[in-house]
């Protein structure tokens, strides 16, 4: 448990530095370098990790996604793709005997999701111009927030099994509570901000559809992270994995961490494009 509880200490200080320099280049690079560590588990999960023309490739299209996003570049993302496309496809042609077209497909899968999914965290920080750190912060909490009133639910009311053979844990009743307290959560900190930055943001007119609004998002965020959790868990099972890695002593590695913003991050984003944020 001490373990546990201080690599949670050391991440939140990292997380709350990240946002406080989110108009920098820090943030584009936190994140890239979060992309590289999800990738390199989940090519570590199908025996890719060694292969290192593979590895370099998915690596440099993922890692470098981020920070083109940032500098508004996110054209040149495409032919980074299809140079990495290039050398997965080559080397498996050159090592076809010892290299499966699934961890092929696997590969080149990760590379795809995992990159264009958590590089919307930095679409969401451009969606206010660096003027709000408000969108990613909603994005980010739209996942922990929901996992942990998940939690907190289930434990105290769960009775009937979510997914029992993917995630024993899991109850219908804290995924009910998660959504709801998620979507209470989000018209809270909406309410806050627009009491301690009022100028920051410019919102619909109307408050009630503002609220109404942020709450249904808050609530399909935390459904989403759900159904990402779920997947990734799904991956470990199959593959007889009990944590994609160990970067954090007691929470696993950056997929374990990260599974439920793999799906919330590019869903809030495309949602919040529905609510005027300019």
């Amino acid at each position: 448990m001490r373990t546990r509880l201080i690599s949670a200490g050391v991440g939140l200080v990292i997380v709350f530095t990240v946002l406080w320099l989110h108009t920098t280049i820090v943030l584009p690079a936190a994140v890239g370098a979060i992309i590289g560590i999800m990738l390199f588990e989940m090519l570590r999960a199908v025996k890719m990790e060694k292969c290192l023309p593979v590895l370099l490739a998915v690596e440099a299209a993922g890692v470098s996604l981020p920070v083109l996003v940032w500098l508004g570049q996110e054209k040149f993302s495409f032919l980074i793709d299809m140079a990495a496309v290039f050398v997965v496809f080559l080397t498996w042609l050159r090592r076809h005997k010892d290299i499966k077209y699934d961890q092929i497909m696997f590969s080149l899968a990760s590379m795809m999701l995992i990159p264009q999914s958590m590089a919307c965290l930095v679409r969401l920080d451009k969606l206010t111009g660096g003027e709000s750190v408000l969108p990613l912060v909603l994005g980010l909490g739209g996942a922990w927030i929901a996992d942990s009133a998940a939690y907190f639910t289930g434990v105290a009311l769960g009775k009937h099994k979510l997914c029992p053979e993917i995630s024993p844990k899991k109850t219908i009743e804290g995924f009910v509570g998660g959504i709801v307290v998620t979507g209470i959560v989000f018209v809270a900190i909406i309410v806050v901000h627009e009491m301690m930055f009022p100028d920051t943001i410019q919102l619909h007119q109307n408050k009630v559809i503002v609220y109404a609004g942020f709450c249904l998002i808050g609530m399909v965020s935390a459904a989403v992270g759900t159904l990402g959790d779920l997947s990734a868990s799904m991956i470990k099972r199959q593959i007889g994995f009990k944590d994609y890695g160990n970067i954090m002593p007691g929470h696993g590695g950056m997929m374990d961490r990260f599974d439920s913003v793999l799906f919330v991050a590019p869903a809030f984003y495309a949602l919040l494009e529905l609510i005027t944020i300019k």
